[in-house]
């Protein structure tokens, strides 16, 4: 029997608060030969040799595409109301463009069946990092038809699940796609470009405001998009510490917020250097939105380059390029995840609060779309910690104005995490390697019993 740590009960949450989990299909479907699915830019990625740390791939994952109703019984046992999952693009269209897939739509179709017979709200992400590898080789996110291709596919995603679905997510996290797969190649589809990736930025966002366009022809509604965003802090009070932090922060965050809730990207030399008509097509990635989504992990401490530093530097198992005009440094007197990320729940009712002060009647109301901690075990009382800190955080926000409607656990299970493999176990729910077999951690049985008070 698993002991649960005791603690004070949560502050209560605004009535019709939406309580979830979140998965992504590359992460957990497997099943990647399966029923027309075509490749994916990770498929190739994880068969590259030393591209994955503990060499595994994803083609059978957590096999969610074969055990999906166990989960889907796991997501109603915790009593949250909402499962954020991911359409895999190319088990919809194989190549990116043109034929659709219908054995791929009827996966997704019987998921859909099988939270709504649950009581559980469908939450579909159309794109999780997942590109179609016949597009990639074209030139990918890089090539401004790849949006429009996006938009085809959400539309066909909505004309099959659009009847059942109230809830849509556009794109998740265009930032890491951007930075960590063209700009530093630390992730599928592996381009080194650094500066050259940005145009990969563009049109992310410029398919995110092509998608909402036809999910709104076939008459959704609830529709977001899943942004990661985290505070920055400089290194030191200096011109050249502050001036690099402001640079990593306008990457990371007002990138890709600006243009969603502005209209305009964050500096006008940064917008002369994206391609195409980029005033016509703000215009399009503006379009309102019926909610944010914000994915929180961490807060970041940038300082300026040192000369003397020895060696690339290293920011969250990533090896930086030194010519880099900024360098993460370590935050200091926190406890850590395994991962060894700092864990500063404070650090969420900050990022709240300042998107409230700089977007102010811009900002629609906000879902946490991810928030969640890598920690190994079942008895996992450092995951109910984390979980317990960020709570009560964001009540705090909430106290102080913020907007917030939702939460979302990243994850419901342990999973393939990128890079990482299956190093960095996430989960609520524990995967065995060998049998797949689903055991409940100790803060699955906390989270169940937290939102049952």
């Amino acid at each position: 029997m698993t002991t649960v740590p005791a603690s004070s009960p949560l502050p209560r949450f605004p009535d019709g608060f939406l309580w979830g989990v979140s998965t992504s299909a590359p992460q957990i479907e497997g099943a990647v030969d399966e029923d027309g699915r075509g490749r994916s830019t990770w498929d190739v990625f994880a068969a590259q040799a030393g591209r994955i740390k503990d060499g595994s791939d994803a083609r059978v994952a957590t096999d969610h595409y074969h055990r999906f109703r166990e989960d889907v019984a796991l997501i109603q046992e915790l009593g949250v109301g909402a499962y954020r999952f991911s359409v895999a693009w190319p088990r919809v269209v194989p190549d990116g463009a043109g034929a659709v897939n219908g054995a791929g739509l009827d996966f997704y179709d019987r998921l859909v069946d099988a939270l709504l017979e649950a009581g559980v709200a469908p939450v579909p992400t159309l794109f999780h990092w997942d590109t179609p590898q016949a597009l990639e080789e074209g030139g990918g996110w890089l090539r401004r038809d790849t949006a429009e291709h996006f938009a085809a596919y959400a539309d066909a995603v909505a004309a099959r699940l659009g009847d059942r679905v109230e809830c849509w997510i556009t794109l998740n996290e265009p930032a890491e796609l951007t930075l960590l797969g063209y700009g530093l190649g630390q992730h599928a589809p592996g381009r080194a470009l650094l500066f050259d990736a940005l145009p990969a930025a563009h049109h992310l966002l410029l398919g995110h405001g092509l998608a909402v366009q036809a999910l709104r022809a076939r008459g959704a509604t609830g529709i977001g998009i899943a942004n990661s965003h985290g505070p920055t802090w400089p290194a030191s009070d200096s011109a050249a510490d502050t001036a690099a932090a402001d640079l990593y922060d306008l990457l990371l965050n007002r990138l890709f917020a600006d243009p969603l809730l502005l209209g305009h990207y964050p500096d006008d030399g940064l917008a002369a250097l994206l391609p195409g008509p980029v005033a016509d097509d703000l215009a399009t990635i503006s379009a309102p939105l019926d909610w944010y989504g914000i994915n929180y992990y961490q807060p970041t401490r940038i300082g300026a380059p040192r000369p003397d530093a020895a060696g690339p530097t290293d920011f969250a198992g990533i090896a930086l390029p030194p010519e880099l005009p900024f360098a993460p440094q370590k935050i200091e007197g926190y406890p850590r995840t395994a991962f060894d990320w700092p864990v500063v729940p404070e650090a969420l009712t900050e990022l709240l609060l300042s998107f409230r002060a700089r977007y102010g009647a811009s900002l629609p109301p906000v879902l946490i779309t991810e928030n969640g901690c890598s920690y190994d075990g079942i008895d996992d009382t450092e995951r109910i910690a984390f979980l317990d800190g960020h709570l009560r955080a964001l009540h705090r926000a909430i106290e102080a104005g913020a907007d917030v409607r939702g939460y979302f656990v990243w994850s419901l299970l342990d999973n393939f995490e990128w890079a990482e493999g299956y190093a960095q176990p996430f989960g609520l729910v524990h995967v065995d390697r060998t049998t797949l077999a689903r055991t409940r951690k100790a803060s699955f049985h906390w989270l169940r019993g937290a939102l049952r008070l």
